[in-house]
């Protein structure tokens, strides 16, 4: 199951054109790090502890896969990337740039590179202000009090004026306001469930993923294929049907939309391939008596990947009854698909090519994917 860290970054800038220093900063966060959830109001301070132009400071919340240490390796590479130059000076100086942990849910670490939560948090308005803005009851692991509390006992008496601009969010730039629900196809270790599992995570969806591992068949079909084709078929077309009807029943008000990891057709395609021709017969009946009563995705998204990457993903995974998956079978399955969307007339269909994308490690893949889906 996906799971993601949620950090507090505290941003400031005091040289050159400090709004679009912290405007380039967040875009670069955005694309190196994780997912941006809130951006709070920018601040305008007088510079603390030296002689310097005013500074305009922020926080944000911030979800990511990645843990503190290589956060904060990322961001001291944003800062140089954006003209920062640390001198060895153990005092507080004028800085393009400057990006800090503030919290990272509720870790404590105290290393030589890192410490968390921020020691000098706590006595800093600047840093305060704005997090109070978009994170009141966050809680001080080592303190014990929530952001409102430490932001009214802070000695600091520094004055802070909120200016009337605000930073753009680039989470914000994919939109998927448009569709209602969202079906992401593909071979066999294509990468569909991570996919649907990461958008459904950083975009409010309610998220349907097929119980592939719950069926007794799918073992056995990989020993014995033509014994275990029909009743596999048949098991997995009245699960996903039952499935498929009771999630897009039942209305989650709190999510934007719904994504799902597979689409109900996938029964027809695999079973065309598995199944003798007289079984495909029957089974085609009884499919579209099943299929016409089924709400349709909006978007019918289908990730292809070649055979080459699709064993290494699939040896990746380790399953063990997966392991002796031959080439042509996966071929057969690619051809099926792309031969079946090729006819649809009904569906809203895009066909994405991941074979030389990496969207689990590599963020850029990732938000590159996010741009093709949501491009009009």
């Amino acid at each position: 199951m996906y799971k993601s860290t949620t950090y507090h970054i505290a941003l400031g800038s005091n040289k050159g054109d400090k709004f679009k220093n912290l405007q380039a900063a967040v875009d670069a966060i955005h694309e190196r790090i994780g997912n941006i959830k809130l951006i709070s109001r920018v601040y305008k301070s007088a510079a603390l502890g030296f002689e310097g132009d005013d500074f305009l400071n922020c926080c944000l919340v911030l979800e990511s896969d990645l843990e503190p240490q290589k956060v904060l390796k990322t961001l001291l590479n944003i800062e140089k990337d954006l003209g920062r130059v640390r001198t060895k000076k153990d005092t507080y100086e004028a800085r393009t740039i400057d990006l800090d942990i503030v919290f990272a849910e509720e870790h404590i670490v105290d290393t030589k590179t890192l410490q968390l939560p921020h020691p000098e948090m706590q006595k800093r308005r600047f840093v305060l202000q704005p997090l109070n803005d978009i994170a009141s009851k966050m809680r001080h692991p080592k303190l014990d009090k929530d952001v409102s509390l430490l932001l009214q006992e802070c000695e600091d008496s520094s004055i802070l004026e909120p200016i009337n601009i605000w930073l753009k969010n680039p989470s914000k730039a994919f939109n998927f306001s448009k569709y209602n629900y969202m079906a992401i196809e593909g071979n066999i270790g294509a990468g569909k469930t991570s996919l649907a599992t990461k958008i459904a995570h950083d975009f409010n969806a309610k998220l349907i993923l097929e119980r592939f591992q719950d069926n007794p068949f799918l073992p056995k079909f990989y020993e014995d294929a033509s014994r275990y084709a029909f009743p596999l078929e048949m098991s997995f077309l009245a699960d996903r049907y039952q499935q498929i009807s009771d999630d897009l029943s039942q209305l989650d008000l709190f999510k934007d939309f719904i994504v799902s990891d597979y689409d109900v057709f996938k029964s027809l395609i695999f079973s065309k391939i598995t199944l003798q021709e007289d079984e495909f017969k029957l089974y085609r009946k009884l499919f579209h008596l099943m299929h016409k009563d089924l709400k349709k995705p909006d978007l019918y998204l289908y990730l292809y990947q070649n055979t080459e990457r699709l064993q290494e993903n699939i040896k990746k995974r380790g399953r063990d009854y997966e392991q002796n998956i031959d080439n042509a079978y996966l071929e057969k399955i690619n051809a099926g698909y792309l031969e079946f969307l090729k006819t649809q007339t009904d569906f809203n269909v895009k066909i994405i090519d991941i074979s030389e994308r990496d969207f689990i490690d590599n963020r850029t893949d990732y938000l590159w994917i996010l741009g093709e889906i949501c491009e009009d």
